[in-house]
């Protein structure tokens, strides 16, 4: 395990973690509001809507622990670690293992239902290449980093100060589960969580975890691009 100085306690709490979500909202609610009835090109307009509310309430987030708090690196555990980042491959390796067949068994269960979000977003949009690229970075590298930094960042560091690590993994497994307001994949996503909340756990660092979500996020993002690109991968 990755060895840490002493935390120092932050002036922050689940208030923080509220306030980062509401923003979120408002900005996705925003974008919703302001984008019906345009005649703007729909894949860049649909990665601005899936990005922006991300990118801000990750940075309303990091705003909140340089003023309230320790800063990032402290308060969030968001320091690179090559190790940290080994193990994070690790568990998100590891994770696929049981998410691939758990994903398998779930759209057979639900069915149609069993889409993502950016799944109905992407699916029935087709572009060229470099904005299919545009969508795998998005869905792969961005994404993840800005959820993390709001979930296994923020929130776990509000729970984990006041109950301890176990309450953090898992509190913040089930509300990223929850989070995503796809109820109908909840369970699939608790089981996609517990992997990369592991990492969190495990390495008392966030890139592990941020590594870990990439992972898991590697064969929905091949999908989608290729879906946006109009391809199919080669056999």
């Amino acid at each position: 395990m990755d060895t840490q100085p002493p935390q120092r306690r932050h002036r922050w709490g689940l208030g923080a973690f509220v306030l980062v979500e509401l923003v979120y909202l408002a900005t996705a609610i925003g974008f919703a509001v302001f984008l019906v009835g345009t005649s703007l090109d729909p894949v860049p307009t649909a990665v601005a809507a899936t990005l922006v509310p991300s990118l801000l309430a990750a940075t309303v987030a990091v705003t909140v622990t340089v003023v309230r708090g320790n800063g990032p690196r402290t308060d969030l555990a968001l320091q690179w670690s090559w190790r940290a980042a080994g193990l994070g491959l690790l568990f998100g390796g590891l994770g696929l293992l049981v998410t691939i067949p758990a994903a398998s068994l779930w759209v057979w269960v639900v069915g149609e239902g069993a889409n993502s979000a950016a799944g109905e977003v992407f699916g029935d949009m087709q572009s060229t290449w470099a904005w299919a690229l545009v969508v795998f970075a998005a869905v792969v590298f961005v994404a993840p980093v800005c959820e993390e930094i709001v979930y296994r960042g923020l929130l776990w560091g509000a729970v984990d100060q006041r109950w301890g690590r176990w309450t953090a993994f898992a509190v913040t497994t089930v509300v990223f589960a929850v989070a995503h307001l796809e109820l109908t994949r909840v369970p699939l996503l608790l089981v996609v969580a517990i992997p990369i909340g592991l990492a969190r756990l495990y390495t008392a660092n966030l890139s592990a975890s941020i590594v870990a979500h990439q992972v898991t996020n590697l064969l929905p993002g091949l999908a989608l691009m290729f879906s946006v690109a109009g391809s199919i991968p080669a056999a």
